[in-house]
C-alpha cells in the first residue's frame, strides 16, 4: 500500500484544468480548415477533385462540408497553391447541420446552449447511452476515453450509462448501417422524454466514407432529431467535450488562458 502511495505521488496531477486551461493537443492534429480564396487559381477544381466524399464545392468561392470533412488533408495537399490549410481550431461542435460549412469570411458558428427548461433539467447531470452504429471504432475509442483520468468526464456531471432507460440522451456513432438501424431506433425508444441525440464523427452525421452506399443511411439525422452535431474522422476527445458542455451552457465567450 505504502508502495502504490508513493508511486500516486510521483504521477502528481494528471487531470487537465480544462476549460480554465487550453487543452494540450497533439503535434498533428487537424483542426478546422480555413480557406484563402486569394490564393486560388480561377477554375482551379483540384481540391474538390480529391476530396474522398465530395465534401468540398467551389461555386461562388471554396465551401468545406465540416459534415463530411475526413480532415484527411487531401485537399491540403492537391492544391497547388496552398488556398487551404488545417489549423490547431479544435471547437468544430455545432447545433444544426447547416451550420457545419467552412467558406471564407464566414466564422464556424459553434454550438449554442439548450434552453432554459433543458438545462435545468440536464446541465448538472446527463447520463447518455452510445450506440457504434457500424463505427470503425475510432469514433468510439475517443469517445470511451473522455471516462479516463486526463479528462474525467465525471466532473461535469456526465456519464455513460449502460442501459438506454437509464440515460438522458444518445450518442451515435458510424454511419448507420441497415443492419443498425433498428437497433439504433429501439435504443432511442427505449430513453425517456425528453432526451436528446448527438451525432459523434462524419459517419454519424453524413455516412463519412460511406455517404450514399445502399448499406447506409448517410448518418443518423434521417431517423433522429439530433440536437447537436460533432464533425471529425474521429473528433478529438477535447472536440467532443467542448461540444457537450457548450450544448449544456458550462462554456462561455471567455478566453481560456
Amino acid at each position: 500500500m505504502l508502495q502504490v502511495s508513493l508511486a500516486r505521488l510521483k504521477q502528481g496531477h494528471w487531470t487537465s484544468r480544462y476549460p480554465l486551461e487550453l487543452p494540450t493537443l497533439p503535434d498533428r492534429f487537424r483542426g478546422l480548415p480555413v480557406v484563402d480564396s486569394t490564393r486560388c487559381p480561377e477554375g482551379c477544381r483540384e481540391c474538390a477533385q480529391v476530396c474522398p466524399t465530395d465534401a468540398i464545392t467551389t461555386d461562388g468561392g471554396i465551401r468545406i462540408d465540416l459534415g463530411r470533412c475526413l480532415f484527411c488533408t487531401d485537399c491540403m495537399e492537391a492544391c497547388p497553391e496552398g488556398a487551404i490549410r488545417y489549423t490547431r481550431e479544435y471547437r468544430l461542435s455545432t447545433r444544426t447541420r447547416a451550420d457545419l460549412i467552412a467558406q471564407e469570411h464566414k466564422t464556424l458558428k459553434l454550438a449554442e446552449a439548450l434552453d432554459e427548461k433543458s438545462r435545468r433539467l440536464f446541465g448538472r447531470s446527463l447520463k447518455l447511452r452510445q450506440v457504434s452504429a457500424a463505427g470503425c471504432n475510432a469514433c468510439e475509442a475517443d469517445v470511451n476515453v473522455l471516462s479516463t483520468i486526463v479528462f474525467d468526464l465525471g466532473r461535469f456531471g456526465i456519464q455513460f450509462v449502460a442501459s438506454p432507460r437509464h440515460a438522458d440522451g444518445l450518442v451515435v456513432t458510424g454511419a448507420v448501417s441497415e443492419n443498425m438501424r433498428s437497433a439504433l431506433l429501439t435504443a432511442y425508444e427505449a430513453i425517456p422524454a425528453p432526451k436528446l441525440v448527438i451525432a459523434v464523427g462524419a459517419c454519424a452525421i453524413s455516412g463519412g466514407p460511406f455517404v450514399d452506399n445502399p448499406e447506409v443511411h448517410n448518418g443518423c439525422a434521417s431517423l433522429l432529431p439530433v440536437d447537436l452535431f460533432i464533425p471529425g474522422c474521429p473528433p478529438h476527445p477535447w472536440t467532443i467535450l467542448d461540444g457537450l458542455l457548450r450544448l449544456l451552457g458550462r462554456l462561455d465567450n471567455t478566453p481560456a488562458k
